[in-house]
This record gives structure tokens, C-alpha cells and sequence, in this order.
């Protein structure tokens, strides 16, 4: 009888830690830098920055940075998430609008959050499943990402800024600050 086989991890997590503590919310985003994590899927700079915007009008949000990935479905690379780390004080990932992309996003936010980054991870409400699978598989299964109704890639601007309006309260919620 064969023996069991060690299922590996893809995502290239083996030796991922179990911490489910997220990063502690700030009192205020007034003045704080903005990172907004783009997967390079259609839209997602459009929605992010929509995002950033808002809290700047609402909370006084000081400069956002954008940050491109390399590849929308696998988890941020150790180089730039450590910049994002270094110059950010919060920030937003988007989107996940399939399964790799929707997983990776969540792992984004996941690894964000263990550096001590408040992060707010996006994906649309037809990949919960992804999004949460990964969580579960990063050892953070109760890890809350938002979703935004799908689809996001093929929407036009004012579309994506209704996205962004109902995502919102979410988006202040989990951060931890009022409007």
C-alpha cells in the first residue's frame, strides 16, 4: 500500500506563519499614506484610486502611492511588499475578479497585515470563495476582505465610482476610522 504524499502548498507559503492578529487600526487617517496595491487587472488602478480619493476627502488621508505587482496571480513579491511596507501607513489591494487573482489579493492583505499594515483586500463577490480559501490556507481563516459586486474589468468610470461608493463604509469599517 502506498504512503501518503505531502500535499505541497502553491502558493509558496510552506512555512507561512498561523498569526490571525491584524495590524493595529489607526485613530485617524488624517495625514497617513495611502498604498494602493494594483494586481495589473482592468480597473483595479481605477478603483483604487477612486478609493484613495475618497479618503482623502473624507478623512484627510494624506499622499497615495501606487504600486504595481508583477503578476496579478500570485502573492506580492518580498521586495515590494517590504517598500509598500516601508512608505505606507494603510493599504488598499484590488481587485480580485477571478479565482488566482481573488486568492492572491487576500494573501496580499494577509502578509500586509502580519508586517503591521492596516490592509483592506478587494475582490468581487463572484470569487468569496477564492478569497476565502486562501485565507484559510495563509492560517488566517477569519482574515475579512470586501467584495465588490461583479464585474469590475469591464466597467466604465462612473461605474467603478459606484463601486467605490458602496464599497466605502466597508473600507472604513475595516480600517477602524469614521468618516
Amino acid at each position: 500500500m502506498a504512503g501518503r504524499e505531502k500535499l505541497l502548498d502553491p502558493t509558496g507559503f510552506d512555512d507561512r506563519a498561523t498569526d490571525s492578529t491584524l495590524a493595529p487600526r489607526p485613530a485617524s487617517l488624517r495625514g497617513l499614506t495611502i498604498g494602493m496595491l494594483d494586481n495589473t487587472k482592468p480597473n483595479a488602478v481605477l478603483l483604487l484610486q477612486e478609493i484613495a480619493g475618497e479618503l482623502q476627502r473624507r478623512c484627510g488621508a494624506g499622499e497615495a502611492i501606487l504600486y504595481t505587482k508583477d503578476y496579478f496571480g500570485t502573492p506580492v513579491k518580498e521586495d515590494l511588499l517590504k517598500q509598500v511596507v516601508d512608505e505606507c501607513d494603510v493599504v488598499i489591494t484590488a481587485v480580485g475578479d477571478c479565482g488566482s487573482c481573488s486568492a492572491a489579493t487576500v494573501a496580499d492583505g494577509i502578509l500586509l497585515e502580519r508586517l503591521g499594515v492596516p490592509a483592506v483586500s478587494i475582490v468581487s463577490d463572484s470569487f468569496l470563495v477564492s478569497g476565502a480559501a486562501m485565507a484559510k490556507v495563509q492560517g488566517f481563516p477569519g482574515f475579512e476582505f470586501l467584495a465588490a459586486r461583479h464585474p469590475v474589468a469591464s466597467l466604465d468610470e462612473d461605474e467603478i465610482r459606484d463601486r467605490m461608493q458602496a464599497l466605502m463604509p466597508e473600507v472604513l469599517r475595516v480600517l477602524g476610522v469614521e468618516s
